[in-house]
């Protein structure tokens, strides 16, 4: 009885459901709980991706959570002008906007790709999907940097980039542990500021499709997704419900403490050091927008000096701090020099 009344009580705040049938024909999953946890898209949230349950959509021409993604983002892409300026010093553009139909990699128009690793489950040999997309850190390194406070992190977990704030200058792509962030050339405000010298477009991401998660309505590719692979819900729950599932899988657990914690979470039924090892070199290359999968990898910004600290902490006034601390040097070594003449 009691247990039915709190099922009851769990449907009320509209969790997912999956059905039983489907759970228990998962090798390692007839365990769990009928219901998912779930609860309405509130607080601070946090996705789950159980790699136990993604095929690849392999009876797709692409997988559907990028078909659903490329759907609900592309055309919020503005048209690049023509032709696009040339940045001094670097002469770099990157443009994707003639290429926005591929999927086998990030892109500004492909902001979460399936990548494969072969490895062996329970003896058996069995190619892994793995939906990558931005982690949604907890403290996440790109927001810190950003000189114009264009990358933020909202309140529910998700960190996002306003593109009408963008300079497309990258810091974020450095800093990231993935090198997520991908770079659209000939958009955005530099064009009004100093199209030639001051930044090179907008940088795109995952935005955990924020504004369907604050009209309350879960994240394009979720939605799509046939085999309810990936899931959002309370941060309590999600991360109770990747340690069930890691359990009945004998699994692993990735996000909890890579670049500090993430709001998104993998289950795996193999480590992850060994999905690392399949998808390097063959299906990963961090410069070619295919991140790798490195367990344990640490904030880049941790070991920043004091004055580094200071300036990527207050993004507003970051430009302002890193020219007074350089003048500062200067000013220290040119009296420096000239004290040694003096003697």
């Amino acid at each position: 009885m009691q247990h039915n009344q709190e099922a009851g009580a769990l449907s009320r705040r509209g969790l997912f459901k999956v059905s039983a049938a489907f759970l228990a024909g998962v090798s390692g999953l007839a365990t769990l709980p009928k219901q998912l946890l779930a609860a309405p898209l509130e607080g601070k949230l946090v996705t789950l991706i159980d790699l136990s349950l993604c095929d690849g959509c392999a009876d797709r021409p692409q997988p559907a959570c990028v078909t659903s993604c490329k759907q609900e983002k592309n055309h919020t892409i503005p048209k690049p002008v023509d032709p696009i300026p040339s940045p001094f010093p670097t002469n770099i553009i990157e443009d994707w906007s003639k290429k926005q139909e591929v999927a086998n990699r990030l892109t500004p128009y492909n902001r979460i790709f399936v990548q494969k690793a072969l490895v062996t489950v329970n003896g058996q040999e069995k190619n892994l999907s793995i939906p990558r997309r931005c982690m949604h850190c907890d403290n996440p390194a790109c927001a810190t940097i950003c000189p114009f406070s264009a990358n933020t992190k909202d309140k529910n977990g998700a960190v996002v980039i306003d593109q009408e704030l963008c300079f497309g200058g990258a810091k974020c792509k450095t800093v990231c542990p993935w090198q997520i962030p991908q770079r659209q050339s000939g958009v955005g405000i530099y064009l009004k500021v100093a199209k030639e010298f001051m930044g090179n477009g907008v940088m795109y991401k995952c935005d955990l499709c924020i504004d369907r998660l604050r009209a309350g309505r879960t994240p394009a590719c979720m939605e799509a997704c046939p085999k309810k692979a990936m899931l959002i819900g309370p941060r309590d729950q999600i991360h109770a419900e990747a340690e069930k599932r890691a359990a009945a899988l004998g699994g692993h657990i990735f996000g909890r403490q890579e670049n500090g914690g993430t709001s998104t979470l993998y289950v795996s039924p193999v480590a992850f050091k060994e999905l690392e090892q399949k998808l390097s070199p063959a299906s990963a290359d961090p410069k070619k927008g295919q991140p790798l999968l490195k367990p344990g990898v640490k904030r880049k910004m941790a070991e920043s000096d004091g004055l580094g600290k200071v300036v990527l902490a207050a993004p507003a006034i970051g430009l302002v701090a890193g020219l007074v601390g350089a003048f500062g040097k200067l000013s220290q070594r040119k009296a420096e020099n000239a004290g040694k003449e003096e003697r």
